[in-house]
């Protein structure tokens, strides 16, 4: 009964974190459930994913709301792009740092011990899950005001910005202006088991390395090379 009492008393310092009470207590907790949890405890039957599965929808249509609204001179392909860049797994997994889902959510042992709570596409899954338990416990109106609380702040930024453009696209357009050259990616260093791998790349424009970034994919780390090396072009006076 301890443990209980224990285990609301923290759910309730969310519910103020988040700024969203909830009718159904169980509802937040099963959103703040992970998979490892329930192969763990068997008196747990459920996990937050089919809950996700809702909140991404339901963010989906918040989202397009918002910004077809908010833009009504762009079109659909800038619309989409905005949307794509605001709901991508690393925007939602820093909302969801920010509201300190890492540190409360459910979590096996050994997925705590790998660095499950910073982990961005958990964090991310756990955001859109505890959107579908607020759309379930109290509707729609208040899905969309929690979104626009602690989500659709960024979108000002991200269409000032232009962020929605991914960072090798933008180096490749840049440098093509004021270089007239195309970057070049190389993988320098890959490490790690198959199922853990961790890559860095260099990126370079005429042999010259001007970026280097890491991922647990090429990809990854072609993108995280592609934002230091637009960073050096912005500093860079020649």
């Amino acid at each position: 009964m301890r443990n209980t009492s224990k285990r609301m008393n923290s759910i309730q310092d969310f519910e103020k974190r988040i700024g969203v009470e909830f009718k159904n207590k169980d509802l937040l907790l099963l959103a703040l459930t992970h998979r490892s949890y329930v192969n763990e405890h068997k008196d747990v039957d459920a996990h937050n994913e089919r809950l996700e599965f809702l909140g991404d929808a339901v963010l989906e249509l918040i989202t397009s709301d918002y910004l077809f609204n908010t833009y009504p001179e762009r079109t659909e392909g800038d619309l989409t792009s905005f949307r794509a860049a605001l709901v991508r797994t690393e925007s939602l997994a820093d909302t969801a740092q920010e509201i300190e889902i890492g540190e409360n959510i459910r979590l096996s042992k050994g997925e705590e011990d790998t660095g499950g709570r910073a982990k961005s596409y958990l964090l991310a899954n756990a955001f859109e899950a505890i959107i579908g338990a607020i759309y379930l416990d109290s509707g729609y109106e208040v899905a969309r005001d929690f979104v626009h609380t602690h989500l659709l702040k960024k979108i000002e930024h991200i269409v000032e910005n232009r962020l929605d453009i991914d960072s090798k696209t933008k180096i490749q357009e840049v440098t093509q202006s004021k270089y007239k050259v195309t970057p070049v990616y190389e993988v320098i260093e890959e490490e790690g088991p198959d199922h853990d791998k961790r890559f860095t790349v260099v990126v370079k424009i005429n042999g010259k390395e001007i970026g280097k970034g890491f991922g647990t994919s090429k990809q990854k780390a072609e993108e995280d090379a592609a934002k230091s090396g637009i960073e050096y072009i912005e500093n860079d006076n020649n």
